[in-house]
C-alpha cells in the first residue's frame, strides 16, 4: 500500500459518521458514494485503525488513505461534453444518452470532465465529480462539483432536497392531466409528481404524452417505475415497458431538463436548463417553457 493523503480532523462540538464527514477532503476518493467504497475496501483509517462506514469522528484525529500503487497510468478518455455553465465551484453538462456517470468503466462522464472543464483556482480544488447520477439511457441535465468544499456543499444540498429537478419524458397511454405518485421503491418510501403538457395519437401506441416530471425523492429508476405503475411507461424503456410496445433502436425519452438552486457559495439563485432531445421536438411542438 501507498500512503497518499492525510486529513487532521478539526475540533467538533459533535460526532459525526465518517462516511458524512469524509466527503470531499480526499482527492481520489471527493465523493460519498467513492468514499464508501474506499471504506469498503480498507483504504481509510482513523488513528491508524480500520475505519468502516460505522466509525464516528470526534474532533482532532488523523485520517489517512492508502491505496495500491499503480504501475500504468490511467489512460486518458478523449470524450466532448456541452458544458451548459461553468465557475471555479461547479459545472453542469449536458449529459449524452448510452455512457454511464461513473463506475468500474473507462468510459464516463467522470473520466472526462478533466478535458472539458476548466481547473478551478481555488486552494481546495480538486478533480471534478457529478454530485448526482443519472442513468445509462436518461439524458439531459448534469451538476458537477469542482472543489472539495463545493461537492461537500452541493451532496448537503440533495441530501436537504434543496435542489429542484425537473424531467420530460414521452409516456404511452391515456393519462389523466396531472397526478401524484406515491409507492416503495426498493423498499423506501418515494414520490413523483407529474403533469401531462401535451398528448398526441399514434398508431401504434394508442396516445403518446409529453410528461414533466418532478421526483420528491430519489430512488433507483424512481420515474420509471412510477410511470410504469401507473400504466404509463416511458417510450423506449425496455427495463419497465410493456412487451408489446417496446420501441427498439431509439433510446428511452427520459431528459433531465432542469436544476433550480441557490449557488452554496455566490448565493445566486441559479435556474439551469438543458434543451429537449431532437427525438422529443420530433414528435411535439415543443416551445421551451
Amino acid at each position: 500500500m501507498k500512503l497518499t493523503e492525510n486529513h487532521k480532523v478539526s475540533k467538533r462540538t459533535t460526532p459525526i459518521r465518517l462516511q458524512e464527514y469524509g466527503v470531499g477532503i480526499f482527492d481520489s476518493f471527493p465523493t460519498k458514494s467513492a468514499l464508501k467504497k474506499a471504506l469498503k475496501k480498507g483504504y481509510i483509517t482513523v488513528n491508524g485503525n480500520a475505519a468502516t462506514s460505522a466509525t464516528f469522528i470526534n474532533g482532532g484525529e488523523l485520517i489517512s488513505l492508502s491505496v495500491p500503487e499503480h504501475v500504468n497510468p490511467k489512460k486518458r478518455l478523449i470524450f466532448k461534453l456541452k458544458v451548459l455553465f461553468e465557475d471555479d465551484y461547479l459545472a453542469v453538462i449536458h449529459k449524452p444518452a448510452g455512457i454511464l456517470v461513473s463506475g468500474n468503466h473507462f468510459k464516463t462522464i467522470t473520466n472526462a470532465l478533466i478535458q472539458n472543464l476548466k481547473p478551478s483556482p481555488l486552494d481546495d480544488a480538486t478533480q471534478p465529480q457529478p454530485v448526482h447520477r443519472l442513468d445509462f439511457p436518461t439524458t439531459g441535465i448534469l451538476l458537477i462539483g469542482k472543489t472539495k468544499r463545493s461537492i461537500r456543499a452541493l451532496n448537503k444540498l440533495f441530501e436537504d432536497r434543496a435542489i429542484k429537478k425537473t424531467y420530460y419524458a414521452v409516456t404511452i397511454g391515456s393519462m389523466k392531466a396531472e397526478g401524484r405518485v406515491i409507492t416503495e421503491v426498493d423498499g423506501k418510501a418515494s414520490e413523483s409528481i407529474y403533469k401531462v403538457h401535451q398528448t398526441v395519437a399514434s398508431t401504434r401506441f394508442g396516445y403518446l404524452n409529453l410528461v414533466e416530471l418532478e421526483p420528491s425523492t430519489g430512488r433507483r429508476h424512481q420515474l420509471r417505475k412510477h410511470l410504469a405503475s401507473i400504466g404509463n411507461p416511458i417510450l423506449g424503456d425496455k427495463d419497465y415497458g410493456i412487451a408489446s410496445l417496446i420501441l427498439n433502436g431509439k433510446g428511452l425519452y427520459l431528459h433531465a431538463y432542469s436544476l433550480n438552486f441557490v449557488h452554496p457559495f455566490t448565493k445566486e439563485e441559479l435556474y439551469l436548463k438543458d434543451d429537449f432531445p431532437v427525438n422529443f421536438k420530433k414528435i411535439f411542438n415543443i416551445l421551451e417553457p
